[in-house]
């Protein structure tokens, strides 16, 4: 059995997300929990399985939400709580796949069908705030 592969638009840049650390730990969980493709759990499931109540899981999500990680199904698709990874950041079974995915990923973003992801693009770790300054003497 082939390992998935994970989107490194995503994977590389988890660090960066501007998002708090417990979003962060639930955005980890939701990758590793995705089937192929991104489709994730009902909130349901994801409130039993990460052991937190269907409130909290709307709290976690909600930063996601608004990165555009994770997406919502529109009304008329969701038959209940419908959630997935937006193809930029879901896991595949193979490269091929993942090419293919973010290939129609692009063009469905340039023609306004699919939200564009919006996370950071740093090119080094951003400073920390509040470290001391230290030398070395």
């Amino acid at each position: 059995m082939a390992l998935p592969v994970m989107s490194p638009l995503v994977s590389e840049r988890i660090w960066a997300l501007p998002i708090r650390p417990p979003a962060v730990k639930f955005l980890l969980y939701l990758v590793f929990r995705s089937e192929n493709g991104g489709a994730l759990p009902s909130q349901r499931e994801m409130a039993l399985e990460y052991k937190v109540s269907r409130a909290t899981v709307s709290t976690l999500l909600a930063p996601l939400f608004d990165l555009g990680v994770v997406l919502r199904g529109r009304s008329e698709e969701r038959g209940g709580n419908r959630y997935r990874l937006h193809p930029l950041a879901a896991k595949y079974d193979s490269i091929e796949s993942m090419n293919a995915a973010f290939a129609q990923a692009v063009e469905d973003m340039r023609a306004g069908r699919l939200a564009m992801l919006d996370i950071p693009e740093y090119q080094a770790a951003p400073p920390a705030e509040g470290q001391p300054q230290l030398r070395i003497a």
